[in-house]
């Protein structure tokens, strides 16, 4: 069995095919998905996911992206993340690709959702994108080792991962590790320890070789875990149970079935 770590099922491309996508998933032996929230605005349609299929689970968090929505408090996410279906804070961290500014209400933000992971006790969903250095600073300013989390959709270095792996966090690859040139990220996902390792879609964003280009869903995530499966020069099935594992170990809320 897999898991998808990371999807956001209620946009548009992939919500108006609800079943159809459930449908797949169960095809392929993906048995369960987190469905990700990016603004709070939308977090009801992330959460009613969670509660329509015991096999998906919610966060509830504001993407660093987001500028012009409803700026979360502690105490906003708190009662949100009080929702036995909510598994964990985010996605959350910094992102300066978008905001060349590196401005500082992403990083205010971001100190939000650790000190509402660290009290809530669940897991940080965290997003990095040209802003490393300052987002494991952050994280250890704000020990969000103590809350522990997931650095998603990785892509960076492995100084970078060894630092977010020293702080406690797992490392998950996305369908970017099976681009033909994404050679250093390959290296990478050949050392992160098993133990700490996930796998995702992002979907509808970033579909793995051999979807590249399309719309991606929960359902692909298993192209991911061959790819690493072929780079680890490990059995497909090693791979499936260590990251299935390792998803019921860091989001200790959401129950297997």
């Amino acid at each position: 069995m897999f898991v998808d770590s990371h999807c956001h099922l209620d946009f548009p491309d992939l919500i108006a095919r609800e079943s159809e996508v459930l449908a797949a998933m169960a095809a392929n032996g993906v048995g369960h998905a987190l469905c990700v929230s990016v603004k709070l605005e939308d977090f009801p349609a992330v959460l009613a996911l969670a509660e329509r299929h015991p096999n998906l689970y919610a966060s509830v968090g504001v993407h660093p992206d987001n500028a012009d929505c409803e700026e979360p408090d502690e105490v906003r996410l708190l009662a949100l993340a009080d929702h036995p279906r909510v598994v964990a804070i985010g996605e959350t961290g910094l992102d300066y690709y978008w905001h060349k500014d590196a401005p500082e209400w992403q990083r205010a933000r971001f100190r939000t959702h650790i000190r509402a992971a660290r009290r809530a006790g669940k897991p940080l969903i965290i997003h990095t994108r040209d802003a490393a250095a300052d987002t494991l600073r952050l994280m250890r300013e704000e020990e969000a080792g103590e809350a522990g989390g997931v650095m998603h959709c990785f892509t960076e270095s492995q100084e970078v991962a060894d630092a977010a792996l020293d702080l406690g966090f797992y490392i998950s690859f996305s369908g970017i590790v099976t681009f033909k040139n994404a050679t250093a990220l390959k290296e990478v996902a050949a050392r992160v320890p098993l133990d700490r390792l996930l796998i995702e879609t992002d979907s509808p964003y970033l579909a793995p070789t051999p979807y590249r280009g399309k719309t991606n869903q929960p359902a692909y995530v298993v192209h991911v875990a061959e790819e690493i499966a072929r780079l680890r020069h490990e059995p497909l099935e090693r791979i499936a149970e260590a990251t299935t594992d390792n998803f019921f170990r860091l989001f200790r809320h959401a129950s297997r079935h």
